[in-house]
Parts: structure tokens; C-alpha cells; sequence
């Protein structure tokens, strides 16, 4: 079998290349992988500046937004001001098979596209809870913390998906009408998280710092707007290349996220698209879950506040 060949008009090199160190998978497994799948990663990036974690040949993993020099002229992109970095960045719009090849052969393994589309930055598409478990723990304590947001939900009077990150955690998706701002949204994320964590607060926390967690499982609400995740079916740079992956609400806790790699994925999956099959309908943010919120700190903000505060005591011994 030959390292290099052509598709869709893109040239793949080095296939029989190991895809990272203990991948378990090559570079054509990837590229593979993301062709039998590219009906369905490509609606989950359509419209969306796409972030991408490259894993380069003796190089770590890195993150790439801005679009090389190098990139061809047929890749549709979309310039963005990154108050970040204070620069403009040139995203990828990722809506055709053919892109989603030329990343692959860029050796793109993860896929992070954010919570917006460009043609309405302000206005989030989904909700997301991301359920981080401890060190030390495992995926079925951020099962049981996924089942208190799903309990939250109910309350709310929402409802949910549920995929796992390709790592320990797990991912909660509420879509949403397409109404609300994302000051709106952003609230409606932290309250949620408080709700979730009031039911059972010695298993979850909200604490954004981490040496104030005691061993609890994290439900990060900071993921609004231009936040990105890892989409469903994105593999991940972890050994044995994981990849996120959609599972039932009833089936949550037999999960084996190491069951679901690059190289079983597709055979679980068939012709079959269960994330899409999950995914509620559009939901309208209840206006009492974004009045909790507002009145809830930012997480970032509060925790860089807080740091600064104990960066003080320990220097004045206070």
C-alpha cells in the first residue's frame, strides 16, 4: 500500500507514519477515520471558526487557530479579532470534505469548534456543561456528577445530550433557540452548575480553583460562546487515541471511555449518527436560570481576583 495517494483533489503524505507516540494508529487510520466520518463532523463545523490540535512528527501537540501561510486558496476562511492575543486570526470554515482532508493530512487529530457560528457571534448555538472528574478519579464519578446536571435540566424544564470528551470527562449539549445573548447564556451555564452542584455538593463542585475542590468532580461553566469543545467522533491525543463519543442518558454509567478509539469508532457507529439522533430539539433559556446566574461570579474572573488576593496573604504572612 502506498504512503502517498490522492483524494477529492488532496495529496496525502507519510500514511504509514505512527500518529503519535502510543496512538496505537497511523496517519492513514486518521485520515481514514475522518473520511468514512465527514457527514458527520462536517455539519457540526459548518459556519464555525474551527480550532485544531496538530500533533507534528517530534514535536508536542499544539493548537492551532490562525491558518498557515500555506494554506490553499480553496479553503474557506473567516477573519476574527482575538482579544486574547490582540490580533486579527484567519479561521478555517470546515464545510466540505475536501477541507476536512487537507486537515487531516496537516496531521489536525482534535476538532474544537466553538459554541457560535460567524453569521451570529453574540448569539450561543448550544449550552455546555464540561464534568471534569479529579486526579485519581475515574470516569464513573463524572457519570454521577453527568446525572445531577441532567436532574438540574429537568428542573429547568431543558433537556440535553450527553457525549463523553475522549477523556474522563463528559460533555453536556443544550441547544438552543438562537434568542438568547451570550451574557444570557453564560448565566444560565453558571446557574445550572450551582443547581447541579446544591444536589449533591461532597460529590461536585463549581470551584474554578483547583486546590479548592477536595477530590470533587468539576463542572466547568465557563464553555459560552466563543469557548470551543471537542466535537463529537473528534479524536483526542491520549494513548490509544480516544475519541469523544455520544452514549445514551440510561447507559451513562456502563461507559468505557477507552472503549471508543480511532480504530473501533466506526464500527460501533455503522451508518449511524447518534449524536445528531440525541440532540434535542431548540430550547429558550428560562428566564428565572438567567436571573441565579447573574448574580453568580464570573469563574475566571473571581478565581484570578482570589488568586491574587492569597498571593498577597502568603507575601504579608496574612
Amino acid at each position: 500500500m502506498s504512503a502517498e495517494e490522492e483524494r477529492d483533489g488532496v495529496r496525502l503524505t507519510n500514511l504509514d507514519q505512527p500518529l503519535f507516540p502510543d496512538a496505537g494508529a497511523t496517519k492513514r487510520d486518521l485520515v481514514d477515520y475522518l473520511d468514512a466520518l465527514a457527514d458527520r463532523l462536517v455539519p457540526q463545523f459548518a459556519g464555525r471558526p474551527l480550532s485544531v490540535v496538530r500533533v507534528l512528527r517530534g514535536q508536542k501537540p499544539f493548537m492551532q487557530k490562525n491558518l498557515p501561510k500555506y494554506t490553499p486558496d480553496w479553503v474557506r476562511r473567516v477573519t476574527l479579532w482575538a482579544e486574547s492575543s490582540r490580533r486579527e486570526v484567519s479561521y478555517a470554515l470546515c464545510e466540505d470534505r475536501r477541507t476536512l482532508l487537507w486537515f487531516a493530512n496537516q496531521r489536525a487529530v482534535e476538532y474544537h469548534p466553538p459554541l457560535m457560528r460567524v453569521d451570529a457571534p453574540d448569539r450561543p448555538t448550544h449550552l455546555v456543561l464540561d464534568i471534569d472528574p479529579p486526579e485519581g478519579g475515574g470516569f464513573a464519578v463524572a457519570a454521577r456528577a453527568a446525572h445531577l446536571v441532567r436532574r438540574a435540566l429537568d428542573d429547568s424544564g431543558l433537556r440535553g445530550a450527553v457525549k463523553t470528551s475522549g477523556a474522563k470527562g463528559v460533555h453536556v449539549f443544550v441547544p438552543l433557540a438562537g434568542g438568547d445573548p451570550v451574557e444570557d447564556v453564560a448565566a444560565a451555564t453558571r446557574a445550572l452548575a450551582a443547581r447541579a452542584e446544591r444536589l449533591d455538593p461532597e460529590l461536585a463542585t463549581t470551584a474554578f480553583i483547583r486546590e479548592d475542590r477536595a477530590g470533587r468532580v468539576f463542572l466547568d461553566s465557563t464553555r459560552a460562546g466563543t469557548g470551543t469543545v471537542a466535537a463529537a467522533y473528534s479524536p483526542r491525543i491520549r494513548p490509544g487515541a480516544p475519541v469523544s463519543f455520544p452514549v445514551p442518558w440510561d447507559g451513562l454509567d456502563a461507559v468505557d471511555p477507552k472503549a471508543f478509539t480511532l480504530r473501533t469508532a466506526l464500527g460501533l457507529l455503522g451508518d449511524g449518527d447518534p449524536w445528531a439522533e440525541a440532540m434535542p430539539g431548540p430550547q429558550g433559556l428560562p428566564a428565572d436560570l438567567v436571573e441565579e446566574g447573574r448574580a453568580i461570579p464570573v469563574a475566571r474572573v473571581q478565581a484570578m481576583h482570589e488568586g491574587k488576593r492569597r498571593a498577597r496573604a502568603r507575601r504579608t504572612g496574612g
